[in-house]
């Protein structure tokens, strides 16, 4: 890169201009200076020149000889700045005058003035009394050229002239010391020229000094040196990323391969499992029906001949064939909840709550249930699978209460930073909190058939609904002291959201 004015060339022109400068603001100085003292000193001499016209010309006054005043006023030819001169009776009249060769023609006062001079552009008028002891004889006026502007330019000659000078030999000076101030900067600048065009930063500049342009070098190579870490550092992070994204494209190969292997194991899985559910759905309903629908007939056409053992075996079969008719049609609703697409909204789920609380309590009609239900918020979900939820949940503590003289269920619901929450509480068997991580899942249940009957589908059933939903499940429970079970869902999902 080349620079367009180098340090040297500016340094030479602030020490140039620096002394131009100052030698103009002291030529200036001294110029007013000077042209002030030539006028004192020109006054005074034009008034010691009225003084002396003055003295010798007092006696020809006295005796009336202005003959002899006029040879006085004659002797100032000597001054060639004096272009007329005049003496002035006490009376005011003009006694003699003088007029110097070759000047313009001159108009004299009527009258003289008081002493003193008066300067009128280039010209100058003086007037001095002629005094005689306590008596004032008469006056002496002189007008003389004031001719300032030669003086001026040869003033202004003389100092460009001692300026030219001064400048010459300040730029000899300034040349001889900027190489010793410039040198080590124009060293940095030119190694910094060499990293910038050749990116190489293991060049350093020379430390010819211990003042600040020695600390600017060590700084710079300081820099250098940090700049080069950082590079080399910067190198092989590059290097690495490079290899992390060749081994990440690979591994993403990988993964793709994988994903597709899984992918078809699982539509391969999915079509077993739907021939399973083909199979479980025909095959094995068609047995269960055929025992229990047998073995109905067998009570109705055989029962007057069979011992109360025998029908009471007969009947442990009849129940058995409908908990196993039940149990398939469980696991057939759990299964094809995975493949059925959700079709969301908006749900009414106080509505909803008391409608499905409606119909499963309507078959408890002979128990004292006390039912409390609260303000619960709309959500927007898939109705059916949503009315599930609810009927799971009620169902459950209907069923887990039924041992109770007065039965309590209450569904209400919480308002979270993030969540809506609902819940379902009974006062009901309750059951052990060691044991809560298997109430959501299949087959799993925490009471024996003696007990409650059941299939430990329902809540796993809930469990994959509500997850499908975004939300989350769990219940907090005691034995004998009732369970509560509870389940979010996002508040996005709330008051109409989708």
């Amino acid at each position: 890169m080349e620079l367009r004015t180098s340090i040297h060339r500016k340094f030479a022109l602030v020490t140039l201009l620096t002394a131009a400068i100052a030698l103009a603001i002291t030529g200036t100085a001294m110029l007013f200076y000077d042209l002030r003292s030539f006028r004192s000193a020109w006054i005074t001499d034009l008034d010691a020149q009225a003084g002396i016209v003055g003295f010798a010309a007092a006696p020809a006054i006295e005796f009336q000889d202005p003959q002899t005043a006029a040879a006085y006023l004659a002797s100032l030819r000597g001054k060639p700045t004096i272009m007329a001169a005049a003496i002035y009776s006490a009376s005011g009249s003009r006694f003699a005058s003088y007029v110097a060769e070759g000047a313009p023609a001159v108009e004299f006062p009527a009258l003289p003035g008081t002493d003193g001079h008066r300067l009128g552009g280039s010209e100058v008028e003086l007037f001095r009394r002629i005094v005689s002891g306590p008596e004032i004889l008469g006056t002496v006026y002189i007008r003389a050229r004031y001719d300032v502007a030669a003086r001026l330019w040869r003033y202004v000659g003389i100092c460009g002239a001692a300026m030219a000078f001064s400048l010459l030999a300040a730029f000899l000076v300034s040349q001889r010391v900027q190489r010793i101030v410039t040198a080590p900067i124009l060293e940095i600048a030119r190694v910094a020229r060499d990293v910038m065009d050749r990116r190489d930063f293991s060049a350093r500049a020379k430390q010819a000094s211990d003042d600040e342009i020695g600390v600017l070098a060590q700084a710079f190579n300081g820099m250098l040196t940090e700049i080069e870490r950082v590079m080399g550092e910067r190198e092989r992070a590059e290097a690495a990323l490079v290899d992390s994204e060749e081994r990440l494209l690979a591994l993403n190969a990988e993964l793709e391969q994988r994903v597709a292997l899984r992918t078809a194991e699982l539509e391969a899985a999915n079509k077993d499992l739907e021939g399973f559910s083909y199979s479980v759905s025909h095959d094995l309903r068609a047995p269960i029906r055929a025992v229990g629908g047998f073995a109905a007939l067998l009570g109705e056409d055989h029962g007057a001949e069979l011992g109360e053992e025998a029908k009471r075996k007969l009947g442990i079969i009849r129940s058995e064939a409908a908990r196993m008719g039940h149990l398939i049609d469980d696991l057939l609703a759990f299964s094809r909840l995975g493949r059925r697409a959700i079709e969301p909204v908006d749900i009414d789920m106080e509505a909803m709550a008391r409608m499905v609380y409606e119909r499963v309590g309507g078959e408890n009609r002979a128990r004292t249930v006390e039912f409390r239900l609260g303000s619960l918020p709309t959500v927007r979900g898939d109705r059916a699978l949503f009315e599930q939820v609810w009927v799971n949940l009620l169902s459950n503590a209907l069923k887990f209460s039924a041992k109770r003289e007065k039965a309590l269920i209450e569904v209400d619901s919480i308002t979270t930073g993030n969540e809506l929450v609902y819940f379902v509480r009974d006062n009901g068997a309750g059951f052990d909190p060691r044991y809560q991580s298997k109430l959501f899942g299949v087959f799993q249940r925490l009471h024996r058939d003696e007990e409650f009957t059941g299939t430990g589908v329902g809540l796993a059933l809930v469990h994959r609904i509500v997850t499908r939903h975004g939300g989350r499940v769990w219940a907090e429970g005691k034995p004998d002291h009732g369970a509560t079970f509870y389940f979010s869902l996002p508040r996005e999902t709330g008051d109409g959201g989708v």
